[in-house]
């Protein structure tokens, strides 16, 4: 029962995300609707259940765990299942141990984030301008956000912007994110916007950046050198040479990075996709709460991974949205 996860294509699940909430403080226009329906609290996981729902994908031979949300700190009591994992960071068997977050929460729980043994946080952040902010976000606050960034790096922990390029709207903002990036000594990654969930009137083609036109800009001002680095993420890494940086790219639509796909998403109801642009996934609750054995829930885990597709089908080169998922990004996690 102890053999590593391996896929129907030998690529070895090591990397796990989990929502812990579909709940969010923000509303980001590529990300939810404005009015979302939330799910039932019943119907989630207790957070007694995703440490062992957690416990057992780290028996199975996961090494990196990723808490995301919806917003992950907004959760209620969430810091007693960082405080539980930190266990398999003491005993060795997980590498890591990290979250993405809107980091509105980050200055009420950085220091507690890294006692739990957190080192790294991925800050979503898609403009500097606070009336862009504000829009993009739909009920977010940049001061607060960076007000949280200033306490994650007090704190001690390594901090990742995250940008989600889109089209006439963060173009004329890359050179000062860079720069603010490189001033205050953080990563940057920046992400094309995927087709996840019904988003009204929200034009899909319209905010689609591809970041081959933005590593075109970026080249017009700074010598871009390819790296070989990966951090167990899908990111693909140059370095800056004028600052020094290195910057990821995160390509699901001009370059799919699926031919080394290392990850599954649990959702805070038990659902584990085993594609984040698939809708196929597997119920995993039933068979966590059907029996104390964890040989149960390890045969359903191990029975999904045999199911993982080789990849995704986004595709908006047709100048149509090709491979949209129903769910929103919220659901899955980020």
């Amino acid at each position: 029962m102890n053999a590593p996860l391996i896929d129907p294509f030998q690529r070895a699940i090591s990397y796990l995300r989990v929502s812990v909430t579909d709940r969010c403080d923000f509303r980001c226009v590529y990300c939810m609707a404005e009015n979302m329906q939330f799910l039932p609290k019943k119907e989630l996981l207790t957070l007694e259940e995703l440490d062992r729902m957690c416990s057992t994908f780290i028996d199975l031979g996961v090494k990196k765990l990723r808490i995301t949300g919806g917003e992950p700190l907004v959760r209620r009591e969430i810091m007693t299942f960082f405080n539980a994992m930190g266990r398999h960071l003491d005993s060795g068997a997980l590498d890591e141990l990290t979250l993405t977050t809107n980091g509105s929460q980050l200055a009420r729980f950085a220091d507690q984030l890294y006692a739990a043994g957190v080192r790294r946080v991925n800050v979503s952040l898609d403009t500097l301008n606070e009336d862009k902010f504000a829009r993009v976000t739909r009920w977010g606050r940049l001061p607060q956000v960076l007000k949280g960034i200033d306490a994650a790096q007090a704190a001690g922990l390594r901090v990742k912007i995250n940008v989600v390029a889109l089209k006439g709207f963060n173009e004329d903002e890359m050179f000062e994110i860079v720069d603010w990036c490189a001033s205050r000594d953080m990563d940057l990654t920046f992400i094309e916007v995927m087709p996840m969930g019904d988003m009204g009137e929200t034009d899909r083609i319209g905010q689609y950046w591809p970041l081959s036109d933005l590593r075109a800009h970026l080249a017009q001002r700074y010598t871009l050198t390819e790296l070989t680095k990966r951090t167990g993420g899908p990111a693909r890494y140059v370095r800056l040479e004028e600052t020094g940086q290195d910057i990821g790219f995160i390509t699901p639509l001009t370059h799919n990075f699926c031919e080394s796909c290392n990850r599954v998403r649990l959702t805070c109801t038990g659902e584990l996709y085993m594609c984040l642009g698939q809708e196929d996934m597997a119920d995993l609750r039933a068979p966590l709460r059907a029996s104390e054995d964890d040989r149960v829930l390890q045969e359903a885990i191990r029975a999904a991974i045999s199911l993982k597709p080789k990849g995704h089908d986004f595709d908006y080169s047709r100048q149509d949205v090709q491979g949209q998922m129903s769910r929103h990004m919220s659901h899955t996690g980020g």
